[in-house]
């Protein structure tokens, strides 16, 4: 488009943002109206995207990472021909695809859902990762970021791995309109102070008056020659843009123009322009994955092997057989064992470094391009990217994460290094899967199943070294558990997971010695939890006891109630968990003090037999 049409195409966007929100009666149009033209430059003369095929390998891909300018977006896709002037109308009503912050589950254009702000640039790290190393198809990453977003560390920790990987397919568009949701950012309309933290970085920079659409236009030409290195465009705007009274003024963050009609007036009225996407450069022509049948690493009874070994063997294993298999770490890959995957699969492994929140996001971002991720670290240290996790829940993104050094039984490193709360909070994620093996063979085989699964998965895998208790040809199917111990006199029942359940069998013989029988089940599927198994052992035993290498709140125990929540009798329950804040000791030490250990548990069993008979 020419000038005078860009400049046409931008009000077009601003009043039909107005619009969208002055029928939701909600919604962002101010912030939408200051990166009209910004939207409107790239979507009319440089994005190249097929909408009739919004999963052609050749698309660029655009992120929307201020997620709540939305109507903007949508007053994009209409002009674009994807949606109707009706539908448009439809935004933030119960049922429309248009929602408040944009999700791929409603719209097949959006990439990732973005109303968690500083998510967007990471994403787009990962999306490009996919196209510079894995696919080869030339596509472009375009990311509208908003000011304020900027002060979040995920788009710094994205704006190092993007230049030290010299992904000259990313660029980021910040729509530098200095207002915020309560009033001024802090760099205001410095644009020199960004580009400054950006250059730092390694990023070539481009600032421009981002209501000129020819500077505009000639930005995004600049930013596509470039290379060797991402590029940013830092574009000086103003909130609410072509309506005087709420142009730059604050106060309106996230409200309906008060005059929806007058403003539209002044905008110069409706208009209802189409315009054609430019075609990809490609044919279009999809990947071919090689793969073949996955042979898995097999273990004997008896050995001693720790679930995060088996984990890496497993996963090198997936990659042989599987050619959509990726694996990103954080620095930690000689800890959590993805670097047997690294040494055999080097051109799929991304080294994430110490950034979390990077990591998540490239793992969802690769996602998005339909490959597998699997991405590991320590358990403890995915608390700091738990608000990815849950929006990779929001996009439907189907990831798979691996916590490794979970419990008190990691020893001597001490409360820092223990993940406590892993369970608890991956099981809150919406549509997740939660899985913590005992053995290598069950390892393995939870690791190759999880490809294959929906949404959220999550694998905790231990420190030290366990016995093989299943043999290698043994299932282990999603939603269900193990019964290792059972008779009909069985007094109780012990619900164990991952290293507790080596300590609950040790307990078990022990009491048996005693004249105590106790059942032992070996809960591996965490969620979802296998509650015929469960409800069953509640009415043979009249008691089940719960043994976990994690806190009281949100873990095994609560997993456990999850079966009985559809209004039946709730059996007797105690818990054993940790209770308290550990220190540094030997992992046998550890699990003696928090209670957990198979003496602990013969204890608590008899003291529980006891009161049973005294009343």
């Amino acid at each position: 488009m020419n000038t005078d049409e860009l400049v046409e195409l931008g009000q077009q966007l601003r009043v039909d943002s107005v619009r969208a929100s002055a029928a939701a009666g909600s919604g962002h149009p101010t912030s939408s109206m200051s990166a009209a033209d910004l939207v409107a430059v790239l979507f009319a003369n440089h994005l190249r995207y097929d909408m009739d095929r919004p999963d052609h390998p050749g698309n660029d891909r655009f992120i929307l990472s201020k997620g709540h300018a939305s109507p903007l977006l949508y007053s994009a896709y209409k002009a674009a021909g994807a949606i109707e002037d009706g539908e448009l109308l439809t935004f933030r009503k119960l049922g429309s695809r248009l929602e408040g912050h944009p999700t791929p589950r409603r719209l097949p254009y959006v990439e990732t859902a973005t109303g968690s702000l500083g998510q967007g640039l990471p994403i787009g790290v990962g999306i490009a990762l996919a196209g510079r190393r894995l696919e080869h198809t030339g596509y472009r990453v375009w990311v509208l970021c908003g000011d304020s977003e900027l002060a979040e560390g995920s788009v710094w920790e994205a704006a190092e791995h993007a230049a030290y990987e010299g992904l000259d397919n990313l660029t980021a568009i910040v729509d530098v309109n200095r207002l915020g949701q309560r009033g001024a950012t802090r760099h205001g309309h410095d644009l020199d102070a960004y580009a400054r933290r950006f250059q730092a970085f390694g990023w070539h920079t481009i600032e421009v008056d981002g209501h000129d659409v020819d500077a505009v236009d000639r930005a995004y030409g600049e930013a596509r020659s470039t290379t060797g290195q991402p590029t940013v465009v830092l574009a000086r705007t103003l909130k609410g843009k072509g309506v005087a009274s709420v142009q730059d003024r604050e106060g309106l963050h996230g409200k309906p123009l008060p005059e929806a009609d007058e403003a539209i007036a002044e905008l110069g009225g409706l208009r209802d322009r189409t315009f054609h996407v430019h075609e990809p450069h490609t044919s279009g022509q999809p990947r071919v994955i090689p793969s073949s049948e996955t042979e898995l690493p097999r273990w004997d009874p008896g050995e001693k092997v720790a679930t995060r070994d088996a984990y890496g063997h497993a996963l090198a294993a997936l990659g042989s057989g599987r050619g959509d298999v990726v694996a990103l770490d954080g620095e930690v890959s000689d800890s959590t064992r993805a670097e047997f995957f690294a040494k055999e699969h080097p051109e799929r492994f991304f080294e994430c470094y110490i950034a979390e929140q990077q990591l998540v996001a490239a793992a969802v971002g690769l996602a998005a391009r339909g490959w597998v991720p699997y991405a590991s670290t320590f358990a403890a240290f995915l608390t700091r990217a738990y608000d990815f996790v849950r929006m990779a829940s929001v996009s439907g993104a189907c990831v798979n994460l691996v916590g490794s050094h979970a419990g008190v039984s990691i020893g001597q490193d001490g409360p820092s290094q223990m993940g406590l709360e892993d369970l608890a909070m991956m099981r809150a994620v919406y549509g997740s899967t939660v899985l913590y093996p005992c053995d290598a063979n069950q390892t393995a085989k939870l690791v190759a199943a999880m490809a294959g699964l929906d949404g959220v998965r999550y694998l905790r895998t231990s420190r030290g070294a366990a016995p093989v208790l299943y043999g290698p040809d043994e299932e282990f199917p999603v939603g269900g558990s193990k019964v290792l111990r059972s008779g009909e006199r069985d007094r109780l029942t012990l619900v164990a997971a991952g290293v507790t359940v080596h300590e609950a069998l040790a307990a078990a013989d022990t009491l048996a010695r005693e004249g105590i029988d106790v059942r032992v089940v070996d809960l591996y599927s965490v969620k979802p939890v296998d509650r015929e198994t469960l409800r069953r052992a509640a009415e043979e035993t009249g008691c089940l006891v719960t043994v976990e290498d994690h806190r009281e709140e949100g873990g095994l125990g609560d997993a456990v109630l999850d079966a009985f929540s559809d209004g039946r009798p709730v059996p007797r329950l105690v818990r054993l968990a940790v209770r308290t804040m550990p220190g540094s000791a030997s992992p046998d030490e550890q699990l003696h003090a928090a209670g957990i250990d198979a003496a602990s548990i013969a204890s608590a069993v008899t003291l529980l037999v006891e009161e049973a008979v005294v009343r």
